[in-house]
């Protein structure tokens, strides 16, 4: 029984350590991924931007409580946020094929002003390495990525405006 608790706790540090490589080491540019936002438009991932200002991507799906609760909680602080900062949010939804056709619907009963891409067969996910939603990705202002983290606790978007406005600091510098 100890052998196999030493094992598994050895397999969890190793995935921490190579999620944290991962993360501290991907200052690189958004990959290219051709999706789709929510009216059927094509957009291209490596050219999602905020003119020159920082901005914030969410993968959700519409299954997932917690990424609903950290979605439905920017909104709230979402326009105080945009007149502050400039910020803009970008949801990915990871929805299948068979459930995309709920996004729309859910994201309009909800108010989101964001922009909401579709990613049905995950190819934006795993090109950006996210293994759990939520996952949240802070862009700095020439599309290089500057925090990255999944899941959600109540009041964990306020971390994301922190350095949304340490970004903003930082390039008036």
């Amino acid at each position: 029984m100890k052998k196999i608790l030493s094992t598994m706790l050895l397999f969890a540090a190793f995935c921490l350590t190579a999620a944290a490589q991962v993360v501290s080491t991907s200052r690189a540019q958004l990959p290219s991924v051709e999706l789709k936002d929510i009216n059927g438009k094509a957009v291209n991932t490596a050219d999602l931007h905020n003119d020159g200002k920082p901005f914030i991507i969410s993968f959700f799906a519409t299954w997932c409580k917690p990424c609903n609760r950290e979605l439905k909680a920017i909104h709230e602080q979402y326009a105080d946020w945009q007149e502050e900062t400039g910020v803009k949010v970008i949801a990915i939804s990871i929805d299948e094929a068979q459930n995309v056709e709920k996004v729309k619907p859910m994201v309009d009963a909800a108010g989101w002003e964001y922009e909401v891409l579709l990613d049905p067969n995950s190819e934006f996910r795993r090109a950006m390495g996210v293994n759990m939603i939520p996952h949240v990705f802070v862009i700095d202002g020439n599309g290089k990525i500057a925090e990255s983290r999944s899941g959600y606790t109540d009041g964990g978007e306020e971390h994301l405006i922190e350095k949304v406005r340490e970004l903003i600091a930082a390039q008036g510098k």
